[in-house]
């Protein structure tokens, strides 16, 4: 079964907060995502759980 999200994708937590980007992807289906995204000037990252999370479009406006 392959992975819902690739590394690269735009995704976002379903409860909102900033667009994120997949950089690590889990070794098992449903698993959890390494995602990482800029608060201001500062690069921040964390490990989310695949249910949580949600695609986002990379054009659109915050």
């Amino acid at each position: 079964m392959a992975n819902k999200y690739n590394v690269g994708d735009v995704v976002g937590l379903k409860s909102d907060g900033p667009d994120m980007t997949v950089r690590q992807v889990p070794e098992k289906p449903k698993g959890s995502y390494g995602c990482q995204w800029f608060a201001g000037k500062k690069l921040e990252s964390g490990i989310f759980p695949e249910d949580s999370l949600e695609p986002r479009d990379p054009k659109r406006k915050p």
